[in-house]
């Protein structure tokens, strides 16, 4: 029987388990007493599978070359920066994402965030619990302008949230989807124009190099005075450092973050000594209905790879292959 690996947090529960095995495969969980951020435990865990469900451990060069049964690396969730690519392409390895999945758990809890640093959150909370009531104003949301940094799947689920809300929505995304940007009425502008007339920046790019640290000092220091920037994408798109000086400055009035450079967050973090930081901690993505459809998802997607199948929807390398096979000539 193949062998299956599931590595992703949160995997112990689903129907993936039951969709495998009643498919023939050998079903496996990873011991969660070991760092899979650790290049040499990540390799030890997975040795034996020919699919891994993965997470956001880092499948580098060093770990592809140590997994010769390899065939698949299937992300639960649409990032895969943490997968070498190349080194994937130059060994047969397929790697797959879910989209289509998690969109709307995302673009909640970025209004989420978005509603409770608007409101003053998580200050108002720790005052009352320490007993120092403090009413003061608030801008109000509604009226207020939305820039989008990315209009993807998540943006536009995002985008069309926030209007709900009363808020005037711009975005930035030079690959639109011209229907939606007609249909919702969506400005599009150049990057230095959104951050210049956004009372609110929700990031919603990839990762990649290119933008690394995208938000960084320069491009804070071009926000509205008493912004808020929101992350729920990438922790590697945001300078931390930068970010805490903004808001120390008083420049940014606020930040929402679901994700980190480092995580779990270090404890000396300049971000958590911030009364004016709403925090979460790589959650965005999570709701019942989203984790139920990933992971259905994903092994429908190693199913069909098995069986000679080729789910282009899902799958980010071997471009222009068209002779892949999961059995090893």
């Amino acid at each position: 029987m193949p062998k299956v690996i599931y590595t992703s947090l949160n995997a112990d529960q689903g129907p993936h388990t039951g969709i495998l095995q009643s498919a023939g495969f050998d079903v496996q969980a990873v011991s969660r007493d070991s760092d899979l951020f650790v290049e040499e435990n990540l390799a030890e865990a997975v040795q034996d599978a020919e699919a891994i469900l993965a997470g956001s451990e880092p499948y580098t060069r060093k770990v592809i070359g140590s997994l010769p049964k390899l065939r698949a690396i299937c992300r639960t969730g649409v990032g895969f920066d943490a997968v070498d690519l190349a080194a994937c392409d130059e060994a047969g390895i397929v790697v797959t994402t879910t989209p289509g999945v998690n969109q709307h758990a995302v673009a909640e809890h970025t209004i989420a965030l978005l509603m409770g640093v608007a409101r003053g959150f998580p200050e108002l909370d720790r005052r009352v619990r320490e007993n120092r009531w403090k009413r003061g104003l608030q801008p109000r949301v509604m009226g207020s302008t939305l820039g989008i940094l990315g209009l993807g799947r998540i943006g536009r689920a995002v985008a069309w949230r926030a209007m709900g809300l009363g808020m005037r929505v711009i975005a930035y995304e030079p690959y639109p989807n011209t229907e939606f940007v007609e249909q919702m009425q969506i400005e599009l502008v150049e990057f230095g124009d959104l951050l210049a007339q956004s009372d609110y920046v929700s990031v919603h790019a990839p990762m990649s190099a290119e933008n690394h640290h995208l938000m960084n000092a320069q491009t804070f220091a071009k926000m509205k005075p008493g912004s808020v920037l929101l992350n729920t994408a990438r922790g590697g798109l945001v300078d931390e450092q930068a970010l805490a000086q903004a808001l120390k400055s008083g420049h940014l009035r606020g930040a929402g973050l679901d994700v980190f450079e480092t995580e779990p967050l270090p404890l000396d973090s300049p971000l958590l000594e911030l009364d004016n930081v709403l925090l979460a901690g790589h959650v965005a993505g999570l709701d019942t209905k989203s984790h139920y459809d990933t992971f259905e998802m994903v092994a429908e997607i190693v199913i069909e790879l098995y069986k000679g199948g080729w789910p282009a929807f899902a799958i980010q390398n071997l471009k222009g292959v068209n002779d892949w096979k999961w059995q090893r000539d």
